[in-house]
This record gives C-alpha cells, sequence and structure tokens, in this order.
C-alpha cells in the first residue's frame, strides 16, 4: 500500500479525538494485560540521536494530515540513516485509534504500511508503549502530544533512566537535523537520502 493513497484515505481528525480515543483504547489494553516470554523481551541497545519513537497520538495524527506530525517524521522518512522504533504495541495502539476514528481497512493498510518502515522491538506487556519502545529500542527522541509525557516533571524523571528527550512534533521538527547526525552512525562524510521525495510522492 502506497503512502499517498493512505493520506488520500484518511480523515481529517483533530489532536483531541485522537487523545480521547487512543486514551480509552489504553485503559481497556492495560487492564487485559498478561505475562511476556522474557526471553522474546528486547534486551536495550545504546541510545543514538538517529532513533526516534513516535507515540501511537503522533502517528495516527500524521497519517490524518496533522501539520505538526507530517513535518516530524518526513525527515526519518528521507534520510536511510535514521530509525523509527516501535513495538507491535505501540502500532496496535495507532492501529486500533484509526480504526476508531476512520474504518478498519484503512487500519488495517496503514499497519502494514508502518510495519516496512519501522524496526521492531518487544517489551513487557503493560509497559508504556512508547517509553517502552524507546528504552528498548535506543531511541534518544520520543514525539507525543500527551502532556504527560512532554512536561518538565516527566522530562526530570525519564532523565534519570535513559537517555530520552520528549517533545511534542512541532519542537522536534525545528531542532533534529538528520544531516548532522550522519557522523554519528557512519564513517564516511556523504550522505545519501533514501529517496527525493516525501511519502506523498512516495511509489514502490
Amino acid at each position: 500500500m502506497h503512502w499517498p493513497e493512505l493520506f488520500a484515505r484518511a480523515p481529517t481528525v483533530d489532536r483531541e479525538a485522537i487523545e480521547t480515543a487512543l486514551s480509552s483504547h489504553r485503559d481497556r489494553t492495560t487492564e487485559a494485560a498478561s505475562e511476556a516470554d522474557a526471553a522474546a523481551i528486547t534486551e536495550p541497545r545504546e541510545s543514538q540521536p538517529v532513533r526516534v519513537v513516535a507515540d501511537a497520538d503522533v502517528l495516527v495524527a500524521d497519517l490524518c494530515g496533522d501539520g505538526d506530525a507530517r513535518a516530524a517524521l518526513e525527515p526519518l522518512w528521507q534520510h536511510s540513516w535514521t530509525t523509527l522504533v516501535a513495538s507491535d504495541d505501540l502500532l496496535a495502539d495507532a492501529e486500533a485509534v484509526i480504526e476508531t476514528i476512520a474504518d478498519s481497512d484503512l487500519a488495517r493498510d496503514w499497519r502494514a504500511a508502518i510495519d516496512s518502515w519501522r524496526e521492531p522491538v518487544v517489551h513487557h506487556p503493560g509497559d508504556h508503549p512508547a517509553l517502552a519502545s524507546a528504552y528498548r529500542g535506543g531511541a534518544m527522541h520520543l514525539l507525543s502530544f500527551d502532556e504527560g509525557l512532554t512536561g518538565a516533571q516527566a522530562g526530570a524523571t525519564l532523565s534519570g533512566r535513559f537517555p530520552v528527550s520528549v517533545r511534542e512534533p512541532a519542537a522536534f521538527a525545528q531542532l533534529f537535523d538528520p544531516d548532522r547526525l550522519y557522523g554519528t552512525v557512519a564513517d564516511d562524510s556523504s550522505p545519501t537520502r533514501t529517496g527525493s521525495h516525501d511519502r506523498r510522492s512516495y511509489r514502490c
């Protein structure tokens, strides 16, 4: 499934509706969480500034045409040395919200597209999917609209546990410069992009 087709099919939905649907879904899934196979849990990897997690609200907002979410995620698509990290639980949250605000067909097709892009990690059931994805996947950036994550108090608490910066997409887009970070993951000095176009013109 091509990204332009997904974008064209997605409804225009405000962030409040996305947050409400996500909160309701997570309340239900937290209550139903069960034990996981310890051997399947991803060992935390070394943190890198080119590894990024987008919370479910940002992933859904990106699909639905939110300018801030789209501007934050587009550079990850365009630059092959950056990595979008996400657990199955995180994507399941976003998929459930898309099904709620749109329909199951769009949710299924979006999941297939995002699965081919993200790098998967596995965390314990009941962990916050975005935070756990960042911790297990070595992501130094976490994008979210959730004020409970982006606030100063949450930032101070998280900084003592692992190196992650939680920002709203607009703030991240202003600060994140993939070209300047190329040297952190490669020895040569000639960065190459995944493609010359953004996802709105992408074709397989």
